[in-house]
C-alpha cells in the first residue's frame, strides 16, 4: 500500500491533491484535442487487435450514452457529484495518500468531462474496448480516471489494511 492509511489523506487544496487533479485534467484535455484533430468521427484504428482501438465518437450522455441530449441536467449532475466528492474528501479521517489519489482522480476526471460538456455540448470519447468483434465501450482518459479513482478508494475503504506486523 502507498503510505500510512491511518492518517487523513492530503486534502483537495494540498500540493498532492491539486497536482493530481491538474495533471488528470491536462492529460485528459490534451488527449481529447489530439483525438479530435487526428481521428475522424467513426474512424477506427486498431492499437491492440481484438482488444483496443482508437474510435472517435461524440458522447452526449454519460456511461453507455445514458441520458443522451440532457445537456444542462448532466452539467448540474456532474457539478453536484464533484461537490459531494470534494466534501467527502475534506471530511475523510483516514486513507493517507492512496485515498487522496482516489478522490483527486475522480475530481480531475469529472472536471475533464465537464469542460467538454460545457465547451462542446458533448464529451469526446476515443478509446474503444472490445473483445474481438464484440464491442464493450468507448471512453476517454477522464473516464479512466473516474474508474481508477473509485478503485483506489475501494482498496482503502472496503479491503482490510495489510498486516504490517
Amino acid at each position: 500500500m502507498i503510505g500510512d492509511r491511518s492518517r487523513p489523506p492530503p486534502g483537495p487544496l494540498s500540493a498532492a491533491g491539486l497536482g493530481i487533479i491538474a495533471a488528470t485534467v491536462a492529460i485528459d484535455q490534451t488527449s481529447k484535442l489530439i483525438a479530435d484533430a487526428a481521428i475522424g468521427i467513426g474512424a477506427r484504428i486498431d492499437l491492440v487487435p481484438g482488444l483496443l482501438s482508437l474510435y472517435r465518437v461524440n458522447n452526449t450522455g454519460i456511461a453507455f450514452s445514458f441520458l443522451s441530449d440532457s445537456g444542462v441536467v448532466l452539467i448540474a449532475l456532474m457539478l453536484i457529484v464533484t461537490v459531494v466528492i470534494l466534501a467527502m474528501w475534506r471530511s475523510a479521517r483516514d486513507g493517507g495518500p492512496l485515498a487522496a489519489a482516489g478522490f483527486a482522480l475522480i475530481v480531475g476526471g469529472a472536471i475533464g468531462n465537464l469542460i467538454d460538456r460545457v465547451r462542446l455540448g458533448h464529451v469526446i470519447d476515443f478509446l474503444f474496448l472490445h473483445i474481438g468483434d464484440r464491442p464493450m465501450f468507448v471512453f476517454n482518459l477522464a473516464d479512466a480516471a473516474l474508474t481508477l479513482g473509485p478503485a483506489l478508494l475501494v482498496l482503502h475503504y472496503l479491503l482490510p489494511a495489510p498486516d504490517t506486523a
